[in-house]
């Protein structure tokens, strides 16, 4: 059956679904968003950051109200071919009985599901079968929409798996390499320098990267659940390290040795700190794996504003404390590396080394969620109605073509800055703001001709006037012009 191409998985509960949204969508922006903030102006980045995430926010509503179409659709068809077989079954009893079975078995496009819903006394857009975006994209757009969307959903995670398989080896080759005493904040390292004795920094990474992989990797085998008790630790772990820094620079800042004076508002900066925030909200590819396996959805909604309101919360303050606690020229891309090389703020070695390993606790446990989204749109996009993949294809091929392109990506170089903007700037718009907002104006009108006059979706969105849609497409546009721009404007100063 179409909905069973991917597994939903063991059920949980909504408090744990949203540590498991929280832990994907702060990553490694939340730590790069202070030099943004800095380079912006405090007033325009607040701004800017709340704006965002309430865009992000709205998407999100509209992909769990496409998944919610989604499987009443699936519902829809299932019934609608059970009833065609008991009409095929049945029809040598009478003429009769031929007429009426003429009428059950009508196209979709011309009978409302609030009967069957009746009928049945159930609620077709209860979200129990997972649905990844892939899937919606195939049964709500036609085939160059789901082209598009293939290729954008692929360009997007492949570039965040990449991303991630550098990122964590990079972090544990600093701690591992670097020289943390108070002063390794004026020393400048090459990846051919001396790490252990012969040891050369570069492969320091790359032994890293294998332990990574060897570690990770298997959890693209099987399934995000797998990772249920890590995740929850995770998130414990990125409360403690998060509200360390906060509290930290809210001392320094309290005993008056504070050297931050942000400016209000610098327009230069707010191009880099866009490409920062658009990033940084980003949860909408992953929804499926994360919202089918939550026991109660009854309010998913709130839930979900909830989340986006705490994480706004932690972003917007992590980063004032920031600006007003460090000079604007001595924030460091990674933020947890003003206090692994400053012992006028942290002064305690274990800690220091806690805050910079806190990368590799955040990025570690996005991985194997986004890993798995990859792999079952994979699926989908092969998959072929009443096919079944053979077990080698399913349990191995798949996951295999998923892990080791970004692997290899991350063996061959570590400096993906240019593939963190494309992968941002464009697909992540396409991903966050364009898909969105099409597919749940498309999943709207395919099933509206099926649906009765009191066939509400439980799940639609809050934002369900199309204005909205149309506005979120306008923002996506606006979004793709001015990080081109800026782009072309960036080359030809230099």
């Amino acid at each position: 059956m179409a909905g069973g191409i991917t597994e939903t998985g063991e059920p949980y509960s909504p408090f744990v679904g949203l540590v498991y949204m929280f832990n994907l969508i702060v990553g490694t922006g939340a730590l790069t968003m202070p030099k943004a903030f800095a380079a912006a102006g405090w007033v325009v980045s607040v701004s800017l950051i709340s704006f965002l995430a309430f865009m992000s926010f709205m998407t999100t509503t509209f992909v769990i109200e496409a998944m919610a179409a989604a499987n009443a659709q699936l519902r829809w068809k299932r019934r609608e071919q059970e009833e065609v077989h008991d009409s095929d079954s049945s029809s040598d009893y009478s003429d009769d009985d031929d007429d009426d079975i003429r009428g059950r078995s009508e196209p979709l496009e011309t009978r409302p599901i609030l009967s069957v819903q009746r009928a049945a006394n159930i609620d077709h857009f209860d979200i129990v079968e997972r649905v990844e975006m892939g899937q919606m994209a195939s049964m709500f757009f036609n085939k160059v929409g789901v082209n598009m969307f293939y290729i954008c959903i692929i360009v997007y995670l492949y570039g965040d798996l990449a991303i991630y398989a550098a990122a964590v080896p990079v972090s544990l080759m600093e701690v591992a390499c670097g020289n943390h005493s108070c002063s390794a904040g004026r020393v400048k390292y090459n990846d051919t320098d001396s790490c252990w004795g012969p040891v050369r920094r570069k492969d320091a990474y790359r032994v890293f990267l294998a332990i990574f992989t060897l570690l990770l990797g298997p959890f693209t085998f099987f399934n995000a659940q797998k990772t249920k008790y890590l995740q929850i630790l995770t998130s414990l772990m990125r409360w403690i390290a998060f509200t360390m820094m906060i509290i930290l620079a809210l001392i320094r800042i309290g005993k008056g040795h504070s050297e931050g004076h942000p400016s209000v508002a610098q327009i230069s900066g707010v191009p880099n700190l866009f490409g920062v925030c658009v990033y940084s909200f980003m949860c909408q590819h992953s929804l499926p794996s994360l919202v089918t396996p939550i026991s109660n959805k009854q309010r998913m909604s709130a839930l979900v504003m909830a989340d986006y309101i705490l994480i706004l919360c932690f972003y917007s303050l992590l980063s004032l404390t920031a600006i007003f606690c460090f000079d604007s020229s001595l924030l460091r891309d990674m933020y947890t590396l003003n206090f692994t090389d400053n012992c006028d703020v942290l002064s305690i070695p274990v800690l220091r080394y806690f805050l910079g390993l806190f990368p590799v606790f955040t990025i570690s446990t996005n991985f194997p969620i986004i890993a798995v989204t990859l792999r079952n749109n994979w699926k989908t996009l092969f998959h072929r109605d009443g096919g079944t993949y053979p077990w080698v294809v399913d349990r191995i091929v798949f996951p295999l073509i998923t892990l080791v392109p970004p692997i290899i990506v991350a063996f061959c170089t570590h400096d993906l800055e240019a593939l963190v903007g494309i992968t941002g700037a464009y697909a992540g718009t396409g991903i966050q703001y364009i898909i969105p907002a099409f597919l749940v104006y498309f999943s709207r009108r395919h099933l509206e001709p099926v649906l009765g006059r009191d066939a509400v979706n439980k799940h639609r969105s809050p934002f369900h006037h199309t204005f909205w849609v149309w506005f979120v497409v306008l923002w996506a546009t606006f979004c793709l012009m001015f990080v081109t721009a800026n782009i072309v404007l960036t080359d030809a100063k230099n």
